[in-house]
């Protein structure tokens, strides 16, 4: 049972005030756009962020990287994630975001994924902290914005710094850090390991908030991170795709113990529905029915003989076809029973 009687602690990142244990859209390429963000901010997300940026790509002006920098007043706050690990390039592409006028701008430093880290990006910045502490304080020196960092663990197990990195970023000016609760090494493999992010949490010197991220999914382990870690929120990833409600289900078993009930048949058809038009939207039809694809599995997970719904799905290539099979989906499935 949650703490009834939990006293309220009021989480800000600089002068943008959350609520207590905020529950924070992650960064995800070609998942956290715009539609899927407000999916998200409407079923509980506190605090949602954009896919991550190449600072390279933004200041090439490259239409990918630019297109990422559309965010809408619904979603605030909301926060524009970039990538880089030259110094130049970086600032530059701060002052390109910054005309977008986010509410946050935030440093990947923990992609693991090669191309990125090849670079010295993302998580590969982890094997020079020094270059990344020096990055980031030029950063936060060059904006008036919050700057925030999502990172991991470390490289890998033997060079795991977390307490100490944190500390130094935030000795440098960041207004919030985000910890993935694995290495590079581990890509997404094996279990978070949340217990170096509660140990920055509980560092005497830290007073920014501290988010948990990696393997949230379910109310009772985003109560744990809460509970047990002491964390002052968390940062929900893969347990988000294609279920947006996952956050109004962590809060609704926070304030009553209880699972709340499923979403109805109705519900996802007509979220995957709104899903894809939005998407259509916004990145036109090819781009919008292929982006989309990667949500079905989960809006419909669990129902039995579906295989041949999700298999049309995801390689029916035009959208008119694609919202023929959604209403098929709730003709023939419409009293299905989630549980």
């Amino acid at each position: 049972m949650p703490n009834l009687y939990r006293i309220r602690i009021v989480v800000k990142i600089g002068d943008i005030e959350l609520p207590d244990f905020p529950l924070l859209l992650a960064p995800m390429e070609d998942v956290s756009d715009p539609p899927f963000r407000a999916l998200c901010k409407e079923q509980g997300a506190d605090v949602v962020y954009t896919e991550f940026i190449s600072s390279e790509g933004l200041i090439r002006d490259a239409a990918k990287s630019t297109m990422k920098l559309d965010i809408y007043e619904k979603e605030r706050p909301v926060g524009i994630q970039i990538f880089g690990a030259n110094l130049d390039s970086m600032l530059r592409s701060v002052e390109i975001v910054e005309k977008s006028n986010p509410d946050i701008i935030d440093i990947n430093f923990g992609c693991p994924v090669k191309k990125v880290v090849s670079k010295g990006a993302g998580a590969g910045i982890l094997k020079d902290v020094d270059l990344m502490v020096s990055l980031t304080e030029a950063m936060v020196k060059h904006t008036k914005l919050p700057i925030t960092v999502k990172t991991r663990l470390g490289w890998d197990y033997d060079s795991i710094k977390i307490v100490e990195v944190a500390e130094r970023l935030q000795d440098v000016g960041i207004k919030s850090i985000a910890i993935h609760g694995r290495t590079r090494a581990q890509m997404y493999k094996g279990e978070a390991n949340w217990y170096p992010i509660a140990e920055v949490k509980n560092n005497p010197r830290m007073h920014i908030p501290v988010f948990g991220n990696g393997d949230v999914d379910s109310p009772e382990k985003a109560m744990l991170m809460r509970d047990k870690f002491g964390l002052d929120g968390a940062m929900i990833g893969r347990a988000s795709i294609g279920y947006p409600w996952f956050f109004r289900e962590v809060k609704h078993y926070f304030q009553t113990g209880t699972h709340m009930a499923k979403p109805t048949m109705e519900e996802r058809v007509s979220a995957a529905r709104r899903h894809l038009q939005m998407s259509i939207d916004w990145k036109g039809e090819h781009l919008g029915v292929f982006e989309t694809r990667r949500h079905y599995a989960n809006y419909f997970r669990g129902i039995p003989h579906f295989k041949e719904y999700r298999q049309r799905l995801v390689t029916i290539d035009d959208s008119e076809g694609v919202f023929k099979v959604l209403d098929e989906v709730y003709e023939k499935f419409g009293d299905y029973q989630f549980v």
